[in-house]
């Protein structure tokens, strides 16, 4: 059995509770003063962005719920680490089930096992908590232990020769010789380092 296949049979519910935990901190932390700066990835501001992690726990919701995430908008006019917080647990309520991990669901990237889209929505957490973390200069790194499985199934999902137009990541980009695992996790789903570290 290889690294890929051990992945996509281990239970990402961890990995996912663990990531919000720490992106929660990062949105708690945010100053009204930052909320217009930019951030890497170019269709968000920092209140945008913040936004948008909300809409992605309640997106997952959905998808345990009502087997898609079609139903929540991608965009939340919440922003604060309380209503992140909120959502979260009601996260952790619908994915209480383990039958719901390997039920069908419809995501953004196709009809998956509903441990793929833990696995795809921890994704979000990681590298969008990124982006916020260099945004607003908080420490943009989290365990490895959450980056490294992420990373497996990312790199699994959207290899190099799969970036063309349309596919929601950039090409990857080289990482810095000093970057940490958070960072090259990012820059393997299109971020730039430029100006940001």
């Amino acid at each position: 059995m290889n690294t890929i296949e051990t992945t996509q049979q281990t239970d990402p519910r961890e990995v996912y509770f663990t990531s919000a935990a720490w992106v929660s901190g990062l949105i708690g932390a945010v100053r009204a003063d930052q909320l217009d700066l930019p951030t890497p990835c170019d269709e968000f501001d920092v209140r945008t962005l913040a936004g948008h992690l909300v809409a992605t726990v309640a997106r997952l919701i959905a998808i345990a719920e009502l087997g898609s995430p079609d139903s929540v908008s991608p965009f939340s006019p919440d922003h604060d680490a309380a209503s992140f917080d909120t959502l979260v647990e009601q996260a952790r309520a619908a994915w209480a089930d383990d039958a719901v991990l390997d039920a069908p669901v419809v995501v953004p990237w196709g009809e998956v096992p509903g441990r793929s889209a833990v696995w795809g929505y921890a994704r979000e957490l990681l590298v969008h908590g990124w982006d916020l973390a260099v945004a607003t200069g908080q420490p943009a790194q989290a365990d490895p232990a959450l980056i490294d499985p992420v990373a497996v199934e990312l790199r699994a999902l959207l290899p190099a020769e799969s970036r063309v137009p349309g596919v929601p990541f950039g090409p990857i980009v080289e990482p810095r010789s000093e970057a940490g695992a958070l960072e090259r996790l990012a820059n393997f789903a299109g971020r730039s380092s430029d100006g940001w570290v």
